[in-house]
């Protein structure tokens, strides 16, 4: 009989082994770079491509069987891993289930961000995100942002100034709140 929890943690399990097996040395590529301060994570150095295939191979082995909430399971698990390419796999997978995203996942997303386990790739996330058409995506992204610029406003003005003409409407107002209200009425200017 088939147990698709016990599936999510098998997939978690063998998509860590995965990762430690296609891991290489820093070398010309040192993924740690990346990040400043002392933000604790460990790096496999498997670059995008091959995390991304990963992740795909995991959802082409499970969409017949899982939903996006084994699909959420599976990311929970691989989150609070240690090493940035693991909780990466575990977003990628959970991305390729958008179809079937509903508002109270948007509770869970924001444990992962509160709970420090995603804070450094929010803006390379919110970026591929922005095309999505759907409006919970685009407050998820806003909030995401918006939690990013409390760790760092500068960088997040800095992001919203450059990509100022892809950001849909929604995730830059939820961006911005945080923001006095002469620097919003600033950035909101850049988008007439």
């Amino acid at each position: 009989m088939f147990h698709p929890q016990k599936t999510v943690a098998a997939a978690a399990r063998e998509a860590r082994r995965s990762l430690k097996r296609l891991s290489r040395p820093a070398g010309n590529f040192d993924a740690s770079r990346y990040f400043r301060g002392d933000h604790g994570l460990g790096f496999y150095n498997t670059g995008t491509q091959l995390m991304r295939a990963l992740a795909k191979s995991i959802h082409l082995a499970h969409r017949d069987r899982w939903a996006v909430s084994h699909a959420m399971a599976f990311a929970d698990a691989l989150i609070v891993d240690r090493y940035l390419e693991v909780k990466s796999v575990g977003i990628e997978v959970v991305a390729r289930y958008r179809r079937e995203f509903s508002p109270d996942l948007l509770a869970r997303w924001k444990r992962w961000l509160s709970g420090n386990h995603s804070a450094n790739w929010v803006y390379e996330i919110a970026k591929r995100l922005h095309p999505d058409p759907n409006d919970l995506i685009h407050k998820a992204v806003g909030w995401a942002l918006r939690e990013a610029g409390k760790i760092d406003s500068g960088r997040l003005e800095r992001y919203l100034r450059v990509n100022v003409r892809v950001i849909p409407r929604t995730s830059f107002r939820y961006a911005i709140e945080r923001f006095s209200p002469a620097k919003r009425r600033q950035l909101l200017a850049l988008r007439s």
